[in-house]
């Protein structure tokens, strides 16, 4: 009996995949750190104002964003 050899198949291309480690990665990185700190020193006080909810916000936006990460594979058993 002969049996064919399993390839193993390439990971699929995410966002988090084409971004991490590339320049385009790196250049998106440095713009939004850009723009954080303009943001921060040019309106202190409406970034000062705004933090509470900013906090509020993190936790749902957490839940919704790094869900995958608790291993939760429905049914996806190795």
């Amino acid at each position: 009996m002969t049996t064919t050899p399993t390839v193993p198949s390439t990971p699929p291309k995410t966002w988090r995949t084409l971004l991490v480690g590339t320049p385009l990665g790196w250049a998106l990185a440095l713009v939004v750190a850009a723009l954080g700190v303009y943001l921060f020193v040019s309106h202190t006080g409406h970034v000062v104002a705004a933090l509470p909810y900013l906090i509020l916000m993190a936790c749902p936006l957490m839940h919704l964003f790094m869900h995958r990460g608790h291993g939760h594979h429905h049914g996806k058993r190795e």
